[in-house]
This record gives C-alpha cells, structure tokens and sequence, in this order.
C-alpha cells in the first residue's frame, strides 16, 4: 500500500516542533534568503541546524524552499547558500527555476531537489523532462483533477514521486505565478513579497465616469472577486491515497502554531484510521470539526474532482471564521500535583471553560479553579503575551498539549 508522507508548514522554529509533534512526517521551511515568503520570520541557519536536529532525533525529515524566480541580481549568493544547506544535512531544497537546479547540481550533488508548484507542472512529459534534470519529486500544480494526477503518476517512472496540495489557502493565479502584487504595489509575488491583492475588495469604475463605482456583485459593499475559498479534502483520504501520490501537502507557513497543530492533528488521524484498515474505513466528522475550530475560510476541494465554479470563491468577505482562541501551551506537567506550566498565548481567566487537546488524543474540557503565576502566587487572569502560569489540570497533560477557549461568549 501507498503510504504517504504528511508534510506541514514551518514559518518558524516553534511551528516546525508543533508539526513535528502533531504527527507529521516532514516538514517545509524558508530560510532568510531564496523562499516565497518573505514576511514570514523565516529561518537563520542555526535555526535550521536546530530544527533539523529536533526533526531527525525522531526520525522526520525537513525541507528548505528556495523557490523564488530568481533575477540575475538574486544569484550571486546562491552557491554559498545551497552549499551550507548541504553541509548542515537539509533533507531537499524545493525549486522552481531550471538556473538554480544546475546550481544545486553543481554545488550538492547529492542533494534531494523537489520541483515547487510555482513549476506549474500539469503533465506526465513535463515530469519526465524534470526527473532528467535530476528532481527527485515534483509538486504539482493544484490545477489538476485526481484523474489528471493517477494518469501523470501511471505514466512516470516509479521512483520519481508526486506531491500535491491537500489543505490550506488557494491562489487565484496560475499555482502562484501572479503579477497582480507587483503590479499594484511594487512588491514581486514571484520574489517572495506577495502582498495578496487577491483578498482585496473591488468595485467596477466606468471609463467616463471615474470616481463611480459599481459594485461587480450584487452588494452594495462592493465584492472580493478574486477571493477563494480554502482547499480541504480531509474527507477525500482514501482517494488521495489510492492515486499513489507520496506527500500530502499542508499550505501555511504564515498560519498560526495552534493552526499547524489542529490541521496536522486531524489529518494525521485521518490518514493513519485509513492505513490501519482501508476496508473498514470510515471518514470521521470530527476531523473536519477540529478542523473548523482554527481560524479558516470556508472550505473547497479545489481541482480535484471538477473544474471550480463561482461557488468556490467568497463574494462578500475576505475575512477568516474563527471560533476558538489559542490560550496556552503545555510546557510541562507535574504528575504528582496534577498541575501543568503553561505559556500563556492569549488573555485567559480563572473561571474559563476551556478544551484541552495534544497529539493522537481526544480532547477533554474543563473549568479553570484557579491558577498561579510563575511564582507561585494566585492570580484571577493571565493577561501578558507568552506569560508563564500555572493551572491545576482535570487530566494528564503533556509537552506541547493545547489549550483553546470557544469564543462564543
């Protein structure tokens, strides 16, 4: 049987071990120089000699994006760079442009080269043309149906292996090869400084009558035209799987670490409930549930299994659903007190209901009795930005459990 990699986001060094603990097998990451996500903190190189060494003391792997497309100005550091990620034992670069495929052939032999989606690979010759080259994976471009993928995938060779996109954030543009940003506010998208557009709210101005806008939608707030609906196909593991793809990819690098843990989270359960017994298989409702508790869009299946249609975009808000706030995370826990040191992540109360949940486990709820700061000392809320407390917790707890209150109230 195929059993796929699950391979999460990693905007820095704490997401990297949350994904880690939350149950995936790889990891993707951005260092300073060279990724497309220029905002995002990205790592230094001794933070990814540290995430490496989280990554394989338990047996995972990292990947380090150098996907730009680069101009000639953004080469001339690039041999150091690709040498160093090969000193220091990164698992694969991920890579868009043919220029700097021959770079890391020249300088890294050896090392492992996935083809980004920013590749806009949509066919089985295209594959093949890339594995000459010496890519070991290609992504593809989230433009395909699963039948457009088992075709590529029947008709590569069997040791080159095919990685798609299964959840997170969708492009209006061709897998990310946008010049709206660059466009309207100078910032290259394809150089890592995407400023979104696509979120943007837009009205339709007539040529002789400027300072007149006409909403393109049926709203008099005007209409996100451009603004699509995330991709999920959590409740589609059999079929991804059955396709032969190997990685199953997590979009969000800019995403939360409470984000990262619950998406991880659930599909981790997913795809080990299908690997354990495809026969007897039965999709979970509470996957997507948890899902649907971090901050999200409302949800599409993309290309998969037909062409989008205008009900895969979002016409009236660019904004997020978020029902819970990630309060705390589990530092450590006392087995004999039954008390727990948190970091505190949002303002939290004694009082709270809260649910608490951590890597392949339910979660439990409770109510906070009372809580203490680092000191010892009883305190009735915990208002500062990473605040180390104390609470006395119903059940055992570990390193790295989550606490999320609902914000219903």
């Amino acid at each position: 049987m195929n059993k796929p990699e699950l391979l999460a986001p990693a905007g820095d060094l704490e997401k990297l071990k949350i994904a880690i603990a939350y149950g995936a097998d790889a990891v993707y990451l951005g260092g300073e120089v060279f990724g497309l996500r220029a905002s995002s903190k990205n790592f230094t190189i001794d933070e990814i000699k540290e995430g490496l060494e989280f990554a394989h003391s338990r047996g995972r792997k990292v990947y380090v994006t150098l996907n730009i497309i680069p101009h000639n100005e953004d080469l001339s550091e690039l041999p150091e760079y690709v040498e160093t990620l090969d000193e220091i034992g990164v698992d694969a670069v991920i890579v868009s442009d043919p220029g700097v495929v021959s770079v890391v052939k020249d300088i890294a032999p050896n090392m492992e080269i996935h083809l980004s989606t920013q590749a806009n690979t949509t066919n089985y010759l295209s594959a093949i043309f890339w594995h000459k080259l010496g890519v070991r994976r290609i992504v593809l471009a989230r433009e395909l149906s699963l039948d457009e993928i088992k075709e590529i995938i029947e008709k590569i060779p069997p040791e080159l292996e095919i990685e798609t996109f299964i959840h997170g954030a969708m492009c209006i543009s061709y897998s990310g090869r946008c010049l709206l940003s660059n466009y309207m506010t100078h910032r290259d998208a394809n150089r890592g400084e995407c400023a979104q557009p696509c979120r943007w709210k837009y009205n339709l101005v007539e040529e002789k009558r400027p300072g007149e806008y006409y909403p393109i939608y049926e709203d008099e707030k005007g209409t996100y035209i451009y603004n699509s609906k995330d991709l999920c196909t959590i409740e589609h593991i059999p079929e991804l799987i059955s396709a032969g793809i190997k990685s199953l990819k997590i979009e969000g690098r800019m995403k939360s670490p409470y984000y990262v843990a619950t998406v991880v989270r659930s599909y981790r359960m997913a795809i080990d409930e299908y690997l354990a017994d495809p026969l007897n298989y039965r999709y979970d409702e509470k996957w997507l549930e948890e899902i649907k508790k971090a901050s999200h869009r409302d949800h599409t299946t993309g290309f998969y299994f037909k062409k989008p249609t205008g009900n895969e975009q979002l016409y009236a808000s660019s904004s997020y659903i978020r029902t819970y706030d990630f309060v705390g995370l589990v530092l450590d826990y006392n087995y004999d007190t039954g008390i727990a040191t948190i970091e505190q992540r949002n303002r939290i109360f004694a009082g709270d209901e809260i649910e608490v949940f951590g890597p392949n486990k339910e979660h439990f709820n409770q109510v906070i009795e009372k809580m203490w700061d680092k000191d010892d000392n009883e305190i009735e809320v915990a208002p500062h930005a990473q605040q180390i407390i104390k609470i006395k917790m119903d059940k055992p707890v570990e390193t790295w459990d989550i606490l999320r209150k609902s914000r219903k109230e």
